[in-house]
């Protein structure tokens, strides 16, 4: 099947943003626009009364120099992982992708993975292309962006989509969902599987590693990601046919790191893809259907438990992982940080973040992850 007829025609033109990477790097399918920022606290107090996360946006701080130093840690003690677990992606994508691939990150933490990705890719010999797109919880894909991407003569078959890493599923829940829908309207065939780098609730189509582990981008927001926000959608600032929108933190050019990151792990990335090809050093993880609902029943019954103990009623609220967790403390207003082990690699920045802000650390050796955040009731639950 080639190009779909479009149920919506886009309301853009020929469009090309690849935000602080290099062109052709990505193109991000974001509609840029400035808009009124909220503080933390409010932003959190609008969502607990009914109000969508994806309708506002808070202004990124830049890292304090403490935190940029536990960045570089975590950089140079992951960097060899992180590169191999990218590496073995890959190599298994293109095993399994016969003519072109079509990358669609999930924009933001998908967008670093689809670079490194898409750099391997293109190192291999292989016609990749690279979008990074919205998706929101309760909203669905930004099926705009969607009709774009096969606007452009790219077959549906061969969409892939990246993420980081997931952490309850919810977003593999709403893509598959809202991938679904698509499908039907436009009578396409896009497979909904995620790609992702570590699967902590076994909703991915294929991971390198169901490790909680740090992922090194995990750390920072923007200035590892391209300098785009996270994405909004709201009617004031997205008209039917446009892409969901983002800000784009021109005034954090000079502290950026994007580029940064994808020119210092790229080198390893291929190092690792060619011994994978040379000797078959390199193999996906791969799970059979029982291995995943062991992780899906871990990761729901750690949800579950988490909601009677911190007397939680929003499943939402609970975020598992050192990644969901290094963006609760970043972006929401959390209860308490909940570590496995305290001192460690991979949660030095947590612990960190949980100091500057003065929320709690509860030490739990039997979590099931690296680290867990609760997000704090503000008012009635």
């Amino acid at each position: 099947m080639t190009k779909s007829s479009l149920a919506v025609k886009p309301n853009v033109q020929q469009h090309y943003f690849a935000g602080s990477y290099e062109a052709g790097d990505v193109n991000f399918l974001l509609k840029q626009v400035d808009l009124p920022f909220v503080g933390v606290t409010e932003k959190e107090q609008l969502i607990q009364s009914g109000a969508h996360y994806s309708s506002m946006l808070s202004h990124e701080k830049l890292p304090s120099e403490r935190y940029m130093q536990l960045f570089w840690e975590a950089l140079d003690n992951n960097e060899e992982r992180f590169s191999k677990d990218i590496a073995t992606l890959a190599v298994a994508l293109a095993e399994r992708m016969a003519d072109q691939i079509v990358l669609v990150s999930l924009a933001r933490a998908g967008t670093p993975v689809g670079v490194l990705l898409h750099r391997a890719l293109k190192s291999m010999g292989r016609d990749s292309h690279h979008y990074s797109v919205s998706i929101i919880r309760d909203k669905g894909i930004d099926q705009v962006a969607l009709d774009y991407i096969l606007a452009q003569g790219h077959r549906a078959e061969d969409i892939v989509f990246i993420d980081g890493w997931t952490g309850k599923g919810a977003i593999a829940t709403e893509l598959a969902k809202t991938i679904a829908e698509y499908n039907h309207s436009r009578k396409v065939q896009i497979n909904p599987a995620m790609v992702v780098v570590a699967d902590l609730a076994g909703v991915a189509g294929l991971a390198a590693t169901s490790d909680d582990y740090l992922i090194p981008s995990a750390i920072l927001n923007g200035i590892v990601s391209g300098l785009v926000s996270r994405t909004v959608l709201n009617d004031k600032i997205v008209a039917a046919g446009e892409f969901h929108a983002c800000y784009f933190y021109d005034e954090y050019k000079e502290q950026d790191l994007s580029r940064y990151f994808v020119d210092r792990l790229s080198p390893i990335v291929e190092k690792y893809v060619a011994e994978a090809i040379q000797l078959s050093a390199v193999q996906p993880f791969v799970w059979n259907e029982a291995t995943r609902q062991a992780l899906k029943a871990k990761s729901d019954a750690f949800v579950e438990r988490s909601m009677t103990v911190y007397e939680v009623a929003d499943r939402n609220r609970v975020k598992p992982g050192v990644g969901e967790s290094t963006r609760a403390l970043l972006r929401r207003v959390p209860d308490c940080l909940i570590l496995r082990e305290r001192g460690t690699a991979d949660v030095a920045h947590l612990e960190t973040l949980a100091q500057q802000n003065n929320v709690e650390v509860i030490v739990d050796s039997q979590l099931p992850y690296a680290a867990a955040v609760i997000i704090a009731t503000l008012g009635d639950d």
